[in-house]
């Protein structure tokens, strides 16, 4: 009862600000928000964010399974460093990707280059879900749709690709999530979106009820995303684990080898070489708008306390969560766990929006505090942990905490020196990912941070728009490099992946 009682606070706390953001547009004046919901900028916003999403998620979509195919199905020379080139462009945040290539094409700007960016950053949350579902589907109907006389193309789009785009398809959507919420690489190429338009009511208009309108507009578009992932990754759960062990890659022409190698290769550098790049140059030209040593380690030590303080709530919370998704599978813990991965569904502007509200209704102190930007990190990144906590919870045998019982230990004390510890590594796992995030994570930041205090996502956010792109290099750099984290691992992690074990 006491877990179920936790689980339920902390699915509460963070319905919180969805909740409130609700109250907040309902509270206001109905003409004033609708006027503003209904105007013709409004809708701007709205088609635009739409497009680049949409253009951002097929892009993502097509570039995802095609790199999986090559990485799983086809025999490359040194296939353990392109399925980590594959995973690289995790470690740049969209903001440092446009960031960086503002600085090889001064004047970069529009939905064109933004979609680019977007979709190089992201298809690596396609590939790793398509190489997943392409090591475990059934390869022989392939073949046999080959020997009745189809091309190899026809026969996977017609047999291979159906197979597995459920998988695609629910990476895909994160994608298109992903895009949704963006706000720095929009605000970097000058392209008005939602995000970027409710950033500005925010800061410039004095009624607030109507940028919590136009949030709650992203907020559902968000939710309609998560839905839809939520349905495509139970259909590809169902067709996991149709074939024992994942196919041997087959060896093709030397040319078309050459050609499928050339291709990875302008992805990574497209990707990650060049921003890379544009910042290393830009090192020595810092200006007068480059912060001093003493600032830039106040940031990166600002950025680690607000990181490491944020995993550790996150994870805390997400315990409870977590042990009962893998415990007790019920349609309340169903529900709670359901409540406590909102945060999926809600970009940082717009938990960051409910919380100024939330602050200033209830603790006035707590506005523009390390503690509220602590929560904002927590309701965001919370399904991360759940996710880790729980797989980690679902692999440790209940025989071993009845058998800890029987000699001697009470149900508390089981679970705390058989159950957390075996699930440990999972745990904190989720911690690494959720502190990773939160160092990255820059329009909440920008709302919530206390005046004065620096992140390095903000301070890159300071410098590039003062337009000191040499200034804001060191700060970026330092973000790919704890990008890496996740990245590193997620390459870790598919590394087995087309493997042949034959």
């Amino acid at each position: 009862m006491l877990v179920l009682a936790a689980a339920t606070l902390v699915a509460a706390a963070v319905a919180a600000p969805l909740v409130q953001l609700v109250v907040r547009v309902a509270a206001g004046d109905p003409a004033a928000v609708a006027a503003v919901v209904f105007r013709p900028r409004t809708l701007d916003l709205l088609l635009a964010t739409v497009a680049i999403t949409l253009a951002t998620a097929a892009g993502a979509l097509v570039l995802g399974v095609a790199t999986a195919w090559a990485l799983t199905r086809v025999r490359l020379p040194a296939r353990a460093l392109w399925r980590v080139i594959a995973c690289l462009p995790l470690a740049l945040p969209s903001f440092v990707a446009a960031f960086g290539w503002m600085s090889v094409i001064p004047g970069l700007s529009g939905p064109g280059p933004l979609v680019a960016v977007l979709v190089l950053s992201t298809s690596p949350y396609v590939t790793v879900p398509t190489m997943a579902a392409l090591a475990r589907i059934d390869t022989s109907v392939g073949d046999v749709a080959r020997t009745l006389g189809r091309p190899p193309v026809r026969a996977f789009l017609s047999v291979t690709l159906p197979q597995v785009l459920p998988a695609a398809l629910a990476g895909t959507l994160l994608v298109a999530l992903y895009a949704l919420s963006d706000f720095g690489a929009p605000a970097l190429l000058r392209v008005d979106t939602l995000t970027t338009g409710i950033y500005a009511q925010f800061t410039g208009g004095f009624d607030r009820s109507l940028s919590a309108a136009m949030g709650l507009v992203l907020a559902v578009l968000a939710a309609l995303c998560v839905a839809a992932e939520s349905g495509a990754r139970r259909r590809a759960g169902a067709r996991a684990a149709l074939h024992a062990s994942p196919p041997a890659p087959v060896t093709i022409g030397r040319g078309a080898t050459a050609a499928i190698v050339a291709g990875l290769a302008l992805v990574g550098v497209a990707a990650v070489a060049v921003p890379l790049a544009a910042l290393v140059a830009r090192l020595p030209f810092a200006g007068r708008y480059a912060a001093t040593v003493p600032e830039l380690v106040q940031a990166a030590t600002t950025t680690l306390a607000l990181g490491a303080g944020a995993a550790l709530v996150t994870v805390l919370a997400a315990l409870p969560v977590a042990w009962l998704g893998a415990r007790h599978r019920t349609r309340v813990v169903a529900v709670l766990e359901t409540l406590s991965s909102i945060g999926h569904a809600l970009p940082g502007l717009v938990v960051a929006l409910a919380l100024v509200a939330l602050t200033l209704a209830l603790a006035p102190g707590a506005y523009q505090g390390a503690a509220a930007l602590v929560v904002a990190y927590a309701v965001l990144f919370l399904p991360k942990a759940i996710g880790s906590s729980r797989a980690a919870f679902a692999a440790v045998p209940t025989a071993l905490e009845d058998v800890a019982r029987t000699l001697g230990d009470g149900p508390a004390a089981a679970w705390r020196r058989v159950t957390l510890v075996s699930a440990a590594p999972g745990i904190l796992a989720g911690g690494v990912l959720v502190m990773a995030a939160v160092m990255k994570e820059l329009p909440a930041t920008l709302m919530l941070r206390p005046i004065g205090v620096d992140t390095l996502a903000t301070e890159l956010w300071a410098a590039t728009s003062a337009g000191a792109y040499g200034a804001a290099a060191w700060p970026a750099l330092l973000l790919v490099a704890v990008g890496l984290v996740p990245a590193l691992a997620m390459a870790h992690g598919i590394r087995s992946l087309g493997e042949d074990s034959r």
